[in-house]
């Protein structure tokens, strides 16, 4: 079982962090990967049939003619690229009933995108927003600069409920001035507001991977009797029967709507959509995530 890192030091976590993804444990990670996504850049990846939707600047008119079907271009993102690491550190990251928390999962989640990133010249930065507003780590090379980011994320305060001065939203604004275009990955719950139109401005420029992380409780209440539930963005507290079946069903009714429409928002945002949770083997579902990306990309299996 993949220990949780909440149980580990900091520097032990790095360490195993970093065996997970440049060892090939139990060759789960085999093969290159050449990119989490596929997406713009100079690297021809595959061509497939034109459907409603695709850019028709990458119509692939040689298929085109051969197949007498339009098809598309797909590319490989560029070698050298600048990958940015969003990071929600709300209060509501803080919390977990499972494996570990999602605050936990989260640095997973980064550490997973800043190792299969990893090549010379690929820059990587952050942005965690906190309680103390957004810290902003300036993206450099090297796998040293990378340990650091990971650390950061990993050393991040916990936030009081309603003590937070700045939100997803606030960080995802602060990167549309951003210069050229790079990959950009998203990790949060995203049970705040207000996040949708920047997340889709921010797709307009750069490959964005929104990674959601989602705690069994979140979906479902287990009959326990009174509980008392405490909203961790806002810290208002209340008395819930759920002994009840119907309020349980109900609760479950509207964690799937309201799951449902934050994937919905990532769609129409442009943004690819990875969900972990913290009941789960996440380093299987991202391998899972990665090898899909793959065969889109017409790699094939590792």
């Amino acid at each position: 079982m993949i220990p949780t890192l909440r149980e580990l030091t900091p520097e032990q976590a790095l360490k195993h962090l970093e065996l997970l993804f440049t060892r090939h444990p139990d060759g789960l990670l085999q093969g290159d990967h050449p990119a989490l996504l596929p997406g713009p850049g100079s690297e021809l990846a595959e061509t497939r049939p034109y459907v409603i939707g695709d850019d028709v600047r990458r119509m692939d008119w040689n298929a085109t003619a051969r197949t007498t079907v339009p098809h598309v271009r797909l590319t490989l993102a560029d070698r050298e690229l600048t990958i940015w690491i969003v990071l929600d550190a709300s209060a509501s990251m803080d919390f977990g009933t499972a494996r570990m928390e999602k605050r936990d999962l989260a640095v997973g989640a980064a550490a997973a995108v800043a190792f299969l990133t990893e090549r010379a010249g690929n820059r990587l930065g952050a942005q965690i927003s906190g309680p103390h507003g957004i810290r902003r780590i300036p993206p450099r090379t090297g796998r040293r600069h990378l340990l650091t980011v990971l650390h950061a994320a990993l050393d991040r305060p916990r936030v009081e409920p309603g003590a937070a001065d700045s939100t997803l939203a606030d960080s995802l604004r602060e990167l549309r001035a951003l210069p050229g275009r790079g990959l950009v990955a998203v990790v949060s719950d995203f049970l705040e507001t207000g996040w949708e139109q920047p997340l889709r401005t921010v797709a307009h420029r750069h490959q964005v991977l929104a990674v959601e992380t989602v705690d069994p409780r979140e979906l479902e209440l287990p009959d326990v009797g009174l509980l008392t539930v405490v909203d961790p963005e806002t810290g208002r507290r209340r008395e819930v029967p759920t002994h009840a079946r119907r309020l349980r069903e109900r609760y479950a009714e509207a964690a799937l709507e309201q799951r449902a429409v934050i994937k919905q928002a990532i769609r129409r945002a442009g943004a690819a959509h990875l969900r972990l949770r913290t009941d789960r083997d996440w380093v299987r579902d991202v391998v899972r995530y990665v090898e899909d990306q793959r065969r889109r990309a017409g790699g094939g299996a590792a």
